[in-house]
């Protein structure tokens, strides 16, 4: 499903404009970004899941085609860990 599929199914849902629907769906996720990006919060939609940073240490690995070692600094991930209710949905289907 691609976020043009998931504006039309909510516009034909709700009746609103594609294109309202469009700029909100854009929105939400810019608001997703940001909170995980700037503000390094994360983001907990009750009954969905929430949107985590993970944090990855530092590690050392190998490029094989120059055979060196580089240092991998410490850094964040996201991740999207599911609401119980959201996964047990998935889960029966």
């Amino acid at each position: 499903m691609t976020k043009a599929d998931i504006v039309n199914r909510i516009s034909k849902e709700t009746g609103l404009d594609k294109s309202a629907v469009l700029v909100t769906v854009e929105s939400f996720m810019k608001q997703i970004k940001v909170a995980l990006s700037e503000d390094e919060e994360n983001v907990y939609l009750r009954g969905f899941g929430s949107f985590i940073l993970k944090r990855r240490a530092q590690k050392t690995a190998r490029n094989i085609t120059k055979n060196t070692t580089i240092i991998i600094p410490e850094h964040n991930i996201p991740a999207f860990k599911p609401a119980k209710e959201f996964f047990e949905a998935v889960k029966s289907e």
